[in-house]
């Protein structure tokens, strides 16, 4: 059986979508404040780290738990509303890759996962 990680394309199809993915949130002006300051190259490296660990491919993710990643927006007011935004830019850029639906879906079962560590519940 081939991990999720296999079959979206492995770490040019995660770079891809993070690349993508950034984009889309930096320019969402209800998300882009909480990067302020922050060192997007580095981000996107521990981000496409994270999720290949995530999707089951080689764990190279020596970053933060989620929790502690997430502590500084979590303190600015990260909520809800900008936790669906973000799924949803995820979703967004996953159908922009023409990932197959069944495997958009495993990925945001896995996003929604992460709901209450990244919002520090």
């Amino acid at each position: 059986m081939t991990s999720l990680f296999e079959n979206i394309g492995g770490n040019k199809a995660v770079e891809a979508a993070v690349d993508i993915f950034y984009k889309k949130v930096i320019s969402d002006p209800a998300l882009s404040p909480f990067f302020d300051g922050i060192n997007l190259e580095r981000q996107k490296k521990m981000q496409a780290s994270f999720l290949t660990v995530a999707f089951g491919g080689p764990n190279n993710y020596s970053g933060k738990g989620m929790r502690a990643a997430h502590a500084r927006p979590a303190a600015l007011g990260l909520s809800e509303v900008h936790f669906g935004k973000v799924a949803e830019h995820l979703q967004k850029t996953l159908v922009e890759l023409s990932v197959p639906f069944e495997l958009i879906q495993e990925v945001m079962t896995i996003a929604a996962s992460t709901k209450n560590d990244v919002l520090n519940l």
